[in-house]
């Protein structure tokens, strides 16, 4: 039987990015969505002919018909809402960051493990068609040589103009919902101050952390880091001794630029990414010892893509390409990443 899917959550990014894609996916059935505001989610229902509105995601989830949800919400509300969908043995695709702590992160990848379910995080660059294709030239070098090794790489995410679309979702003027379930947003240690940045960071930045470590390897070790208040940060990863320098710079009025390039030692393979909601794929640039070579592109969406491989995840039971288990690692770097900006306290504040 096709998965019945339940969306939580029905603001812009719910709509355009999620429910427009599995509603147009004919291996499932969008068969309720959830949403605190009672006039969005009517209008949503309406827009999308989706039968049953729920004002909770407790009422959806006691809907026997919903096999799996996508959990777009708050983002301090993702964890508790992802946790009861993984509790009541729902998969789940949430948007990221999963989490604020390793250990928030861990307890959820822990549930879904225990149920033996499908969870999926949001890092739809992932499932770029693009990528795909950057992936697949590098593993041909790297297996025939071809540039020679990998000598370094860098990463750069210069936040502008999001690129959506102005007439695929619909919206009331009600406010954003109170009483939600919110986990804490940063680690004990974190200073009330920074943490407005570090979930800046975590919302926007981590898409080109996720794909680095994607591209380079799942485990890198933080070489160097420092961030500025409002989330902005200059990094490099250590990727078993390649070394990948990003550069994180808050957003603009500009045009979004995002990409990350791999170094070898007689060319490159860059991936410059589109705006995030833009429905078009990543450029690759392939540079074989000066010669330059953009690789064809298609159409598709990553959105769309990421859509489709939760349906046939749960369906044949894959193992996701950003999965909750991986993706523990994204928080955890986070995490090291701000805390070298926490200064320690003097040997005589340490207790003994």
């Amino acid at each position: 039987m096709a998965p019945g899917i339940g969306i939580i959550g029905t603001g812009m990014v719910g709509q355009m990015c999620h429910l427009a894609n599995f509603a147009a996916n004919p291996a499932c059935r969008v068969v309720a969505i959830a949403d605190l505001r009672p006039d969005l989610a009517a209008a949503a229902a309406q827009k999308f002919d989706i039968a049953r509105v729920y004002g909770t995601h407790r009422e959806l989830l006691a809907d026997s018909d919903v096999s799996a949800v996508v959990v777009v919400t708050k983002r301090r509300a993702t964890g508790p809402i992802v946790l009861d969908a993984l509790n009541s043995g729902r998969h789940v695709l949430s948007e990221k960051p999963m989490a604020y702590t390793t250990a928030q992160a861990v307890a959820l990848a822990e549930a879904a493990r225990r149920q033996n379910l499908v969870y999926s995080i949001g890092y739809m660059k992932r499932h770029d068609a693009g990528v795909a294709r950057a992936v697949a030239e590098l593993t041909r070098i790297r297996a025939d040589q071809s540039l020679g090794r990998v000598i370094g790489a860098r990463g750069w995410c210069f936040g502008g103009n999001t690129g959506r679309s102005q007439d695929n979702f619909v919206m009331t003027g009600e406010a954003r919902p109170d009483g939600l379930e919110l986990w804490q947003d940063g680690p004990y240690w974190m200073p009330g101050a920074m943490r407005p940045g570090y979930d800046h960071f975590l919302n926007v930045f981590s898409h080109i952390i996720n794909l680095a470590r994607y591209v380079l390897g799942s485990s890198p070790a933080v070489a160097q880091s420092t961030v500025e208040t409002s989330g902005a940060a200059t990094v490099t990863l250590d990727f078993d001794g390649v070394a990948c320098a990003l550069q994180l710079v808050n957003g603009a009025e500009g045009i979004w630029r995002e990409g990350l390039s791999i170094a070898f030692e007689r060319g490159a393979v860059t991936i410059e990414l589109p705006p995030p909601f833009a429905e078009q794929e990543a450029e690759v640039i392939l540079d074989q010892q000066g010669q330059r070579t953009q690789l064809p592109r298609e159409k598709s969406w990553a959105f769309r893509r990421q859509a489709d491989a939760f349906v046939t995840d749960i369906v044949e039971q894959r193992t996701p390409l950003a999965s909750g288990e991986d993706s523990v690692v994204d928080i955890a770097l986070a995490e090291a990443i701000w805390k070298r900006q926490v200064p320690v306290p003097p040997a005589s504040d340490l207790s003994v």
